[in-house]
């Protein structure tokens, strides 16, 4: 297939990030916005820009038709969905096909199989990929409480569909069980259209590490090291580098590996995370496949030299990789503190309004992502997120170095932000040696 012009169902810094790269493939972009985006900098950076609706996401950017319709009418041959929004969503990676349109991202059967959490655990423990142990998914309060005397507690009830920390609830008793059953039921009923929840044992003191693998649809499978992204509020990520800088080699490899083998047992093409929870003992566990570009991307294309947003596009394209696992080298270390508008001293309160200035950081491998400008105003209607900071260095202790340098040039002034609490958690003894876990932050605050 030749490509000649892609529409962004996106916005934000990912829509940048991907023009950025569709321009310097010699393809011409179309924008999508909201009524609140009219003035965004991705509408601006457009070749062509059209409004899908109102300012809710729920009525613009998740507006299938709507976005569709503008693929149609711009006569853009594919659509890039970043991540968030459309990314995972597999009715409408059938819907693109149907309209004769690529989907920049993996076939639909790989996106709804692996975004039914349930489905996916299957999906590894046949392939022979490490799984958490826990249950099918479970109907009553009563199913839960008779399947818990064989997880034992802690345990986590967790949302079948979605991601980003919704529902989910740890359960430390058997008491709290009905209510955070409940809760967590109707969560992912409101946040996903699907209230089916499972359990799974709790591990504490663990690692989020992921591996960012690639894959074509020749049969080719290459995994691009791994991400540390055990810095998190809420299950939410904060911060994220790599090389994880406690994983052994010989455990490195077997991971990776492990992803190798779960993306050929789905059929996996384009970009994909594999996310596993690794355990003071060196054991790690499949937790779940995300079908889609990560917002931590960057790091791995700091120490693989490899553009990954290129490369979903070549591949949705039809391109074969043109090289393979053995030509993998990845080289020093990266580091990403996303800057998101909240108030870290009112309880993450999202911030929004006019940003009155703003300087960004400079300098060799130090680059800063964002849709952010001089006199920007910051709406109340999406996420947090205003630009992700990430730097690289030959060593780990040099990168550290920079990204605090990085952070101290920062300038945005007319939000709260996040930049100091990054500064912060650099600065902690547990980040310094590597041993902070999923639970650090709760710790310190």
């Amino acid at each position: 297939m030749t490509l000649r012009k892609v529409l962004i169902a996106n916005r934000g810094e990912i829509a940048v990030r991907v023009q950025r790269a569709c321009k310097e493939m010699g393809l011409s972009t179309v924008a999508v916005y909201s009524e609140a985006d009219a003035d965004a900098l991705h509408v601006h950076f457009a070749d062509e820009a059209y409004c899908v609706g109102p300012p809710p996401a729920r009525d613009s950017y998740l507006n299938m038709k709507a976005v569709l319709s503008a693929a149609v009418v711009s006569g853009a041959q594919a659509i890039h969905p970043g991540y968030g929004l459309l990314s995972e969503n597999a009715r409408f990676a059938s819907l693109c096909a149907q309209c004769g349109i690529a989907f920049i991202g993996p076939p639909p059967e790989a996106i709804a199989r692996m975004g039914d959490k349930d489905e996916a655990r299957r999906a590894m423990r046949d392939a022979g990929v490490p799984v958490i142990p826990g249950t099918g998914l479970l109907d009553t309060p009563d199913d839960a409480l008779r399947e818990s005397g064989e997880i034992g507690f802690p345990l986590l009830i967790k949302a079948r569909a979605g991601g980003g920390g919704r529902g989910i609830r740890r359960v430390d008793a058997p008491e709290e069980l009905e209510k955070a059953f409940l809760t967590a039921s109707a969560e992912a009923q409101a946040a996903f259209g699907d209230g089916g929840v499972y359990m799974e044992r709790c591990l504490d003191r663990v690692k989020h590490v992921e591996v960012q693998i690639l894959a074509d649809a020749h049969g080719n499978v290459v995994a691009l090291g791994e991400r540390d992204c055990s810095m998190q509020r809420g299950n939410q990520k904060l911060l994220e580098e790599s090389p994880c800088a406690v994983l052994p080699h010989e455990t490195r490899y077997q991971m990776m590996e492990a992803s190798r083998v779960a993306a050929r047992a789905v059929g996996y093409q384009g970009a994909g995370t594999i996310e596993y929870l690794l355990c003071e003992d060196g054991n790690f566990y499949f937790m779940e496949m995300n079908t889609r570009l990560q917002v931590e991307h960057p790091v791995t294309e700091m120490v693989s030299g490899i553009d990954l947003v290129k490369w979903q596009i070549r591949v949705a394209a039809g391109m074969e990789l043109d090289f393979g696992q053995r030509d993998v080298k990845l080289s020093g270390h990266s580091i990403e503190c996303r800057i998101n508008a909240e108030d870290p001293k009112h309880g993450f309160r999202p911030s929004c309004g006019k940003i009155t200035t703003l300087h960004v950081p400079g300098g060799p491998w130090v680059r800063f992502d964002t849709a952010v400008y001089q006199d920007y105003e910051v709406p109340p209607f999406y996420d947090s997120m205003i630009g992700k900071l990430i730097v690289h260095a030959k060593t780990r202790e040099e990168c550290i170095r920079k990204m605090q340098a990085a952070l101290c040039e920062l300038v945005i002034e007319g939000v709260t932000h996040t930049a100091d609490l990054q500064r912060e958690l650099l600065a902690s003894q547990a980040f310094l040696d590597g041993s902070y876990t999923t639970r650090f932050l709760s710790g310190m605050t």
